[in-house]
């Protein structure tokens, strides 16, 4: 058992290993492909700070203030977001527990009857 946990963690330190080298090479890739080094498109998220001591956030681009998310998190609750998978997932769950109730009783019918 010992060997086979041993074996399963180098096993595991490999691929996670390989995983971060196929990352770094892909950057490498995309840097080549651009032809130049840009530092502007190093992050998705961004942070300045002014010199009032204010700060500035922007998300690809976009400037994000604490107005414009007040606003969405208005706009959310005011939509109640309906999420499908959330409706599929109570009704198919309602139809299982009715199937398993009307299933155990048709059973006990049985057994009483005999």
């Amino acid at each position: 058992m010992k060997w086979f946990m041993l074996k399963t963690l180098l096993l595991t330190s490999l691929m996670f290993l390989a995983v971060l080298f196929g990352m770094q090479q892909a950057n490498e890739g995309i840097t080549k492909m651009k032809g130049y080094s840009d530092e502007r498109f190093k992050g998705a998220f961004t942070l300045q700070e002014n010199e009032a001591g204010e700060l500035h956030a922007s998300i690809l681009g976009t400037d994000v203030t604490s107005h414009d998310l007040q606003q969405k998190k208005e706009k959310l609750e005011e939509m109640k977001a309906y999420n499908f998978f959330s409706s599929l997932g109570k009704k198919l769950s309602e139809g299982l527990s009715a199937l398993a109730e009307t299933t155990l009783h048709f059973i006990t019918d049985l057994i009483k009857e005999h």
